[in-house]
């Protein structure tokens, strides 16, 4: 082989080399790029039901995910506001949202089964076999997970369409619209509808 030869492949060879080495560098930028759009460690639950056995299962889902180091939002929007709700309140309400109020269960302890509710007879046998068996409430399941940082969200819109008030809501809940939901949402792994 003469010296031209060898010049010519070791040429051709150091093209190849930085056709694979450019191949690398778009390779690596869009790595880069996919690992900045994906979700992150997260978790968010919409809760539209104020069923106290979907709700049940929205507070397990909770507090399983947040134990295992997931960060976790949940949005509460129409029926599902009624399980943060403290109290009552009509004073200072219009006639509808004084109607509303007075319909709408308050709080966890409040709220009917979806199935065999028999005029509320339903919750309070399900909350009598959970005690027998050691399985946490509805109200300490909140509790726990926001002692954990579950993130609640409680929806601004269904808060003015129910006539519901920041002062009848537990303590400690964030208020937000449907992008804040959908910013959530659109940043977690997984996304339900309870």
């Amino acid at each position: 082989m003469s010296t031209l030869e060898t010049s010519d492949s070791v040429t051709a060879l150091a093209a190849q080399v930085e056709a694979l080495a450019a191949q690398v560098r778009s390779l690596s930028s869009r790595l880069e790029a996919a690992e900045s759009h994906a979700p992150s460690n997260r978790l968010t639950l919409l809760v539209l039901s104020g069923d106290f056995d979907k709700l049940m299962v929205a507070f397990m889902v909770a507090n399983g995910a947040a134990a295992m180091g997931t960060d976790v939002s949940m949005f509460f929007t129409f029926w599902g506001l009624c399980a943060l709700r403290k109290d009552r309140q009509f004073k200072g309400k219009t006639v509808s949202e004084k109607v509303l109020s007075a319909m709408l269960p308050s709080g966890p302890d409040a709220a009917a089964t979806s199935c065999f509710n028999m005029a509320g007879m339903g919750p309070a046998f399900f909350r009598s076999v959970m005690k027998q068996r050691n399985v946490e409430s509805l109200p300490g399941l909140m509790e726990s997970a926001q002692a954990m940082g579950v993130k609640m969200i409680a929806c601004q819109t269904s808060m003015e369409i129910m006539g519901i008030r920041t002062e009848e809501l537990i303590d400690g809940i964030e208020f937000g619209g449907l992008g804040v939901y959908l910013g959530d949402a659109l940043d977690s792994r997984t996304a339900f509808l309870i």
